[in-house]
């Protein structure tokens, strides 16, 4: 009775964090070192390390407490309380388990690609752009065959984006196509599971260094600039290519008037002003010119009258308006000419 009554003081001083760790720290230990080892292995980083230190300071632990902790896991999960919780991670983890690595990540790729139970039904969430462009190299029955099983919607994008001439010649054996084979139907979905979707899953992984780029323009002016800094100290080269992929308030330069005024229709009126207090000459009148002469006279007017503007509020109006031109130019409805003069999309 003593002995229950210290191991209930004992789990009252914890929290329920402390307790969960503690509970599984003598579980662990209870169902012996293979086991626990397989149970590790389905955790991460985080829930290991709480869950050794706990194993590490428990000491000598009663046989009552240890029937207690047994005990309340196999009620929580008879009762189904405990729940079950699936994911990537965990059925990443199951499948390494009995399957070699290659082809764990090629299904993974598959099942991560782009939505849809069947291969038409993910072929339906594939650009038509993207779509043409693997189609145009196929031979014209394949493209036919493939056209003739997706939403007449987006076949109709597809062979509009196809060339001209392959186009009419997909139409025509579209026409006289008879009742498609299964066999055929099969081939044609192996050929876009093992080439096309499983390439296009491939690109559609983020670079680590783009990444990084949308992250430091993010930052506010003085994180940016510290941690680009230290970066450059530690790998040069890593911070060339992140400078080379950012995209500024002052790349707005590289688009033109066309591309000014799309902007300045998307934008929110009020960041105009405290965004233009940070920038150069050059695109202020940039902006000015593209704007009724009522309106270029109101922008001038709001930003002599609103003074100072702290550098935090100049960054947060610059970057939203970025964020606007970004998504413009990577939806093709502006252009940003690189230096030397040639356009590219980005």
């Amino acid at each position: 009775m003593a002995e229950d009554n210290a191991v209930s003081r004992k789990r009252n001083s914890k929290s329920p964090r402390e307790q969960g760790a503690r509970n599984a720290a003598i579980l662990m230990l209870a169902v012996g070192e293979e086991s626990a080892t397989t149970i590790f292995s389905g955790m991460d980083d985080f829930e290991i390390r709480d869950i050794s230190r706990e194993m590490a300071n428990l000491g000598k632990i009663s046989s009552t407490e240890v029937e207690n902790v047994i005990n309340e896991f196999t009620e929580a999960v008879g009762s189904g309380s405990a729940g079950l919780i699936g994911g990537w991670g965990a059925t990443e983890r199951y499948l390494m388990s009995f399957m070699d690595e290659g082809r764990v990540r090629d299904l993974m790729d598959e099942m991560r690609g782009p939505a849809g139970r069947t291969m038409w039904e993910k072929l339906a969430n594939v650009s038509e752009d993207i779509l043409a462009n693997y189609l145009k190299n196929e031979y014209p029955q394949t493209v036919a065959v493939i056209v003739s099983r997706i939403k007449p919607g987006h076949a109709a994008r597809v062979l509009a984006a196809l060339p001209e001439e392959l186009a009419l010649e997909v139409i025509e054996r579209i026409l006289i196509m008879d009742n498609v084979s299964r066999e055929v139907i099969e081939s044609v979905e192996d050929s876009l599971k093992n080439e096309f979707m499983r390439n296009l899953a491939a690109k559609q992984k983020r670079d680590s260094h783009e990444l990084m780029a949308e992250i430091f323009n993010n930052f506010d002016r003085s994180n940016e600039q510290k941690f680009m800094d230290l970066l450059d100290k530690r790998s040069h080269d890593d911070a060339e290519r992140i400078r080379s992929l950012m995209f500024t308030f002052e790349d707005l330069k590289k688009t033109d008037d066309k591309g000014i005024q799309t902007i300045l229709r998307e934008i929110e009126k009020d960041q105009l002003p405290i965004a233009l207090k940070g920038a150069d000459d050059e695109l202020l009148e940039m902006f000015l010119r593209n704007m009724s002469e009522r309106a270029s006279k109101i922008l001038e007017e709001d930003m002599d009258a609103m003074g100072p503007v702290r550098v935090k509020d100049v960054d947060e109006a610059q970057n939203a308006i970025v964020m606007v031109a970004k998504r413009l130019a990577e939806t093709g409805q502006i252009v940003l000419a690189e230096e030397g003069g040639s356009d590219d999309f980005i």
